[in-house]
Formats: structure tokens, C-alpha cells, sequence
């Protein structure tokens, strides 16, 4: 091993992450290696032992929690009894009196403009590019694409001109109904053209305006005949693109070839649930790219359809206001950075006492060091912040904890207090239940607060798991504490004067090719008071921003902030299942489905190191999936193991029934190792059997232990084949 890693300070650092601190990450920048070096440390020995006894704290609660459903199992649980046991044990925290959160600097995409955030893993380069460009997005091309246009030729790669023609029906009539002409309608307009700062639109001879002009805000080209037109709505613009040359404007007597839509105003560029990171290379992999997001110079070479293609990010654009002068719009994504929570190590760095380097310290002072260089130029953050994404915190203990590591990080690092902004998840039960006192001990830095109904659900499960079985999945999303602790997100936020100063956010749609549905069902996101809401994709992202211009948040917000606010009583509503008599077909068929995506998404983990991909369920629905999805899936078998709703015989019997059925739907992967045939030498079977069959004993229903292990024995075969 010591061959592998450098003695600095009372560190052992791994060759890899060295090498990309001292000659990549520091390069340029004030701060030299040394002083990096020095300062990580000192700091991260001095909160090694607070971040472990942060993780005691959550399984001594756990142990007491366990014992009191034990010592209370058969009796229906009194609440006030259950809130002041909780009290006792410290769980639940006594609330503060009112405050508003200070939190300065922030960027407009995070306080004034509301619209989809995408997620990506930012361990493949390629995909972090795409999601950093999808500020812009061809709305023509992801109405064509997706099953939103009915048409004959919907799978078809030749092109259908009556398709062609419902996208820009379906466009025209959206503008009719959110940029409205006085007078007439955007269909069949003849010309554009601008005339003394305003838009005219020609149609039958006649010369038309827009109802709202301060909708126009600038153009391209020629006034008289301008190449684009650029419009505004909700703080959100659309770029309508006139090229009568083109072949999408053959059947437009406007000439207009595309409508390119502002979609992804934000982007959390995860090291966290949707990338497998288990050592220095991986770490480093992942680093790099958000490296190269902060200093803009990432490039990717690919190939595509036999074109060597490369793909880097776009510039700002830039247009003539309405007033003549130059005008310029952000080119990119605001880009955010998701790193790990407080349970994980990893063993790019050992400390002194020869235990592994806390991972969300390290990803603390990395991913900010990378920020220094956007800080210098400020091309990602006007307002010279970085925003960091903090997932999996339980309670205001461990927000005070993040909150004290940034402030490490920032003396380190020589920046001013509160540069680096902090986003709460709340994805963890203790977090819920103490949300405001969460929220309190960041005010200084915290910019938006997000729901996880995967996360939330499964550490639901985890915690209550001695009072009993739990209903079935997808009786979760109508159980009464799922509908409190979305509402409560909200509530808090806007009680914390999050409106018009931070996000309130809301999950993702893991659909990607059920457009259809988002568009029917995402509203309900906005319409709950959340300012942003997560998307798997550019296309989605352009879809769903239509949503942003139907509904004005703020406006939503306002009516909200008075509303009764969720209760607490509800919120600790335990969602067991009050004498269940399912028959062994239903309780085999709820088993097969967690199973079955259950191994979908670990066989890749494991054999192929992918965190994020779009994983067929059991009916062949493509879900974008991550971590999240093994702690419900795990925890609800474990729960019904554990209450002798199913056996470990019968779930073993289903495991490798579902295992042929993901075989199957991999079969067209050159890089897929079959699990059917094999169980006990396929790591990743073995990894999916002990996600469930362990899953009582895992940290807080966590799947990462098992999954970076079982990932580092995979890595292990396969470098000792290839020597």
C-alpha cells in the first residue's frame, strides 16, 4: 500500500488524488500546495472525531427507537406519547422563535428564476456537458422526440412532416396562450420585424403587437429581418430562431426554423447518489470534471453515427435589447455541486491514526478549491458563490456540523465567511422533523431545501422498522406522512423567507420517455410551492420549463405562505400496515418488483461502476435510477422479512427469478456479465441478496457500505485478470 500513497503531514495520501491536487486542482491559483495540505490537516483531524461522533449519535437513536417499538409492540402508538419519548432521547429538538434566513450573494437562478434543475453524474464528462448547455434547448426537437406529438411516424428516423407540423401547432398555441398578439393569433403569421423598440408581427397584411410588450426584450440580425427573436415570460426567455433556408422551415411562411427554449436553469453536478466514486481513480475521475466545469475548459472527443464529434461548453449569448444596445444572456446552467454525506470514508487519504479520510470533508475542500477558479472569473457564479449541495444530514446537529465544515474550508482556503452556500436535503426523518431548527443553524448559507420521497421513504422505513410491516410501495405516496412532509418543506421554507431568496425544491420525474405524463402530472410540483423541480434530461428539462410559464411560483407562493401548516402529528405517522391480509400472489408480486429494480440497478454498480442509468422496471418502463432506489427497494424486503410477511427462502427464490429477467434485458450489452446460472460467484447478485438480507443492520438503511465494497472486490477481479 505504501508505495501507492505520499507521506504529507500527518496524512497518507494517495498518489492520484495528489498528483491532481498539486499539479491540477492548486494550478494557478493562491493557495500553494503546501498551504492546502497544511490546512486540510490540521482540520480534518480536528472534525474526524466529531463527524464519528455525530454517526454514534444516529445509532444509539436508532437502538433506543428500536427498543421502544419492542417494549411497546401490540399497543397502537399513542403520538403525544411517541413525540415525548422522542423528545427525551433528543430526536426531536425544541423549536426557536421565527426567523428569516440572511443568506447573501445569491445568484438570480437560485432567488428570482424558477424552472427545472437537472441532475447529473459528473463522473461522466460527456453527460456533465450536455446538462451544463441545457440552459438551451431545442423546444421543436424535444416535442419531436417524445410522445408528447401522436403520430404515425413516432419511432420512425424518417422524418414526418405531419408530425413536423403538430410540433409547431403545438408551439403557436402555447404562445397564444402566454405571449399573446392584440388581435390575432401566432398561427400563420407571415413575417417578425421591429419597429421603434417593439415587436411587430405581420399577418394577412396587416401589422400586429404583442399584448404585454415588455414580453420583446431584444433580437439578432436585421431589424427588418431579424435571424432570432427573443421573448420573456416569468423570468424565463425564448429564443424563436428565423432561417427560411432551413429545412424544419419549409412549411413556415414566417421562416421560422426553431423555437429554443430557456430549460435547465439550474444543474447539481452530483459526486454523490448517481456516480459509483469507491477510490482515488474514481474520485479524481469525478473531480477532474467538475475542475474543468469551474475553469470551462472541459472537452470531450466522441463518436456518433461515424462523425468524430466534441462537445465543450457554450458561450453566453448575445442579442440587441430593445434599446439597440448589446445584450447578453447566460449561456450555461448555474452549476451546483452535490457532495457525500457525513457517514462515508474513503481511502484516497488515510489520517494518522491510520483510519480513512472522512469523504464529505474531502469533497468539502476539493470541489471548493476547483470553485476558486470560476470565483476569479465568475462566469458559472455572478455573485462569487458556490453553491454545494449537502445530502443526508440527520437533524440540526449535523447541519450545524456542515456548517462548521465550510467555515473551516473557507479560512483554509482564504475566503470570505459564507462564500460557500449550503443546500439541504431532507431526505432524512430527523431532518423533517427539526426541519426549521436545520434550517436555522445555516441561515447564513443556506439556498435551497429539496424533498426525496425515495431517500425519505426509506429512511422511514429503517427507523420504524420494529413497529411493524410497512404498506406497500406505492400506498407510500398517499400515506398520510408522505403528504405532511411535502407540505412541511414548503411551509418552512416560506415561513423562512425562502421566497424570492432561495429554492424550494421538489424530486425527480424518472420517466424519461413518459413525457407525456410530465407534462400532465409535473405541474402538481409548482402548484405545491416549489421553485424548481428535478429533470432526468435537456429534453425534459425543455418540456417541463413550459410549466414555469403557465404557472408564476411566486405568485403560488404568496397564496401558500398563509395556509394551515403541515403537522407534526402527521409527519410522525408511521406508515405500518394495520392487520395485513394480502394473499402470498400479491405479497410475491410487491417482492418481485422492488427485486427486480433492485438488481437492475446493482448489476451495473457493481460490474460496471455506472451510479445513474435508465433501469426497465418489471414491465419494461425505463427509470432513471440511483441509490435511492436500493434503499426503499431494500428496506421494505428487509421490513417484511423481519415481520414474517415473506421468508429469506422465498425472497432468495424471487431474487434469482429476477435475476433471469435482467439478464434478459441486458442481453444486447457487450459489457453485461450474466447473474442467472451463477449466483453464488456473481459479486453483484451476492451485493443485491446482502442489500436486503442485511439491510436491518445497514447505518440508517444505507446501501453505500455494501455497495463500495462489493464495487472495490469487483475493481479488485478485474485488475488482477488484467495482469
Amino acid at each position: 500500500m505504501n508505495k501507492n500513497y505520499q507521506n504529507v503531514n500527518n496524512l497518507r495520501v494517495s498518489d492520484k488524488l495528489l498528483s491532481f491536487v498539486n499539479k491540477e486542482l492548486l494550478k494557478n491559483l493562491e493557495i500553494s500546495p503546501e498551504t492546502f495540505w497544511s490546512g486540510f490537516d490540521t482540520v480534518v483531524h480536528d472534525l474526524a472525531p466529531q463527524n464519528k461522533k455525530l454517526i454514534q449519535l444516529r445509532e444509539d437513536l436508532q437502538k433506543k427507537i428500536d427498543e421502544w417499538h419492542i417494549k411497546n409492540k401490540g399497543k397502537e402508538i399513542n403520538i403525544e406519547e411517541y413525540k415525548k419519548f422522542l423528545k427525551e432521547i433528543g430526536y426531536l429538538k425544541e423549536e426557536g422563535p421565527d426567523f428569516k434566513i440572511e443568506t447573501k450573494n445569491v445568484d438570480e437562478e437560485i432567488s428570482k428564476i424558477a424552472g427545472p434543475q437537472l441532475v447529473v453524474p459528473i463522473m461522466n464528462a460527456r453527460y456533465a456537458l450536455n446538462a451544463a448547455n441545457a440552459r438551451w434547448v431545442s423546444l421543436y426537437d424535444s416535442l419531436y422526440g417524445t410522445d408528447i406529438i401522436e403520430s404515425e411516424e413516432g419511432g420512425s428516423e424518417r422524418y414526418d412532416p405531419n408530425r413536423g407540423q403538430e410540433v409547431i401547432k403545438y408551439v403557436r398555441e402555447f404562445f397564444d396562450k402566454y405571449i399573446p398578439i392584440n388581435g390575432t393569433s401566432w398561427k400563420n403569421i407571415a413575417a417578425l420585424k421591429i419597429i421603434d423598440k417593439e415587436l411587430i408581427i405581420l399577418k394577412d397584411k396587416k401589422e400586429y403587437k404583442l399584448k404585454d410588450k415588455d414580453k420583446f426584450v431584444g433580437h439578432r440580425g436585421n431589424a427588418n429581418k431579424p435571424e432570432a427573436v427573443i421573448l420573456k415570460n416569468n423570468n424565463l426567455h425564448f429564443e424563436i430562431i428565423i432561417n427560411p433556408k432551413a429545412f424544419s422551415a419549409a412549411h413556415d411562411i414566417a421562416g421560422i426554423s426553431d423555437v429554443i427554449v430557456e430549460s435547465a436553469v439550474s444543474t447539481i453536478c452530483d459526486n454523490e447518489d448517481s456516480v459509483a466514486a469507491v477510490d482515488a481513480e474514481d474520485k479524481v475521475a469525478c473531480y477532474r470534471n467538475w475542475l474543468g466545469l469551474m475553469k470551462g475548459d472541459l472537452k470531450v472527443q466522441f463518436e456518433k453515427n461515424g462523425k468524430n464529434l466534441e462537445r465543450k461548453l457554450n458561450p453566453d449569448r448575445s442579442y440587441i435589447s430593445k434599446d439597440g444596445k448589446g445584450l447578453k444572456l447566460h449561456g450555461r446552467s448555474l452549476l451546483l455541486v452535490r457532495n457525500v454525506g457525513h457517514l462515508m470514508t474513503n481511502s484516497s487519504i488515510f489520517l494518522k491514526d491510520g483510519s480513512e479520510v472522512p469523504e464529505g470533508i474531502m469533497d468539502a475542500f476539493i470541489t471548493t478549491a476547483a470553485a476558486l477558479h470560476d470565483l476569479k472569473k465568475k462566469r458559472n457564479s455572478r455573485t462569487g458563490s458556490v453553491y454545494v449541495v449537502k445530502p443526508k444530514m440527520h437533524g440540526p446537529d449535523e447541519t450545524a456540523f456542515t456548517n462548521l465544515i465550510f467555515s473551516k474550508v473557507e479560512e483554509v482556503l482564504n475566503l470570505p465567511k459564507y462564500t460557500c452556500k449550503i443546500g439541504v436535503m431532507d431526505e432524512e426523518r430527523r431532518t423533517s422533523a427539526n426541519l426549521k431548527e436545520c434550517i436555522r443553524s445555516l441561515k447564513n448559507r443556506v439556498f435551497f431545501i429539496n424533498t426525496g420521497f425515495l431517500d425519505r421513504t426509506g429512511d422511514e422505513m429503517h427507523t420504524s422498522m420494529e413497529a411493524g410491516p410497512m404498506i406497500k410501495k406505492g400506498d407510500m405516496k398517499s400515506s398520510k406522512w408522505i403528504t405532511a412532509y411535502e407540505n412541511n418543506n414548503v411551509d418552512v421554507g416560506l415561513s423562512c423567507g425562502f421566497s424570492g431568496k432561495a429554492q424550494i425544491g421538489k424530486g425527480m420525474w424518472a420517466m424519461p420517455d413518459k413525457m407525456k405524463d410530465m407534462m400532465e402530472q409535473k405541474t402538481g410540483h409548482l402548484k405545491a410551492g416549489a421553485n424548481c423541480a428535478w429533470v432526468p434530461s435537456p429534453t425534459a428539462a425543455a418540456l417541463h420549463a413550459l410549466h414555469y410559464h403557465e404557472i408564476n411560483i411566486f405568485n403560488e407562493q404568496k397564496k401558500l405562505i398563509d395556509r394551515e401548516p403541515a403537522k407534526l402529528d402527521d409527519l410522525l405517522t408511521i406508515p405500518v400496515a394495520d392487520r395485513p391480509n394480502w394473499s402470498v400472489e400479491d405479497i410475491n408480486k410487491e417482492i418481485s418488483n422492488s427485486a427486480q429494480t433492485l438488481l437492475g440497478y446493482v448489476v451495473r454498480w457493481v460490474d460496471q461502476g455506472v451510479g445513474c442509468s435508465k433501469v426497465p422496471d418489471i414491465n419494461n418502463i425505463g427509470l432513471m435510477e440511483d441509490r435511492a432506489t436500493l434503499r426503499i427497494s431494500s428496506q421494505h424486503i428487509a421490513n417484511w422479512i423481519h415481520h414474517g410477511i415473506t421468508t429469506k427462502i422465498q425472497v432468495t427464490e424471487i431474487m434469482k427469478e429476477m435475476a433471469k429477467i435482467v439478464d434478459d434485458q441486458n442481453k444486447d450489452d457487450p459489457l453485461y456479465v450474466k447473474m442467472s446460472g451463477n449466483y453464488e460467484n456473481s459479486i453483484a447478485f451476492q451485493t443485491a441478496c446482502d442489500l436486503v438480507f442485511k439491510g436491518k443492520e445497514q447505518p440508517s438503511g444505507y446501501t453505500e457500505p455494501l455497495l463500495h465494497l462489493n464495487r472495490l472486490k469487483k475493481k479488485s477481479n478485474l485488475s488482477s485478470k488484467s495482469n
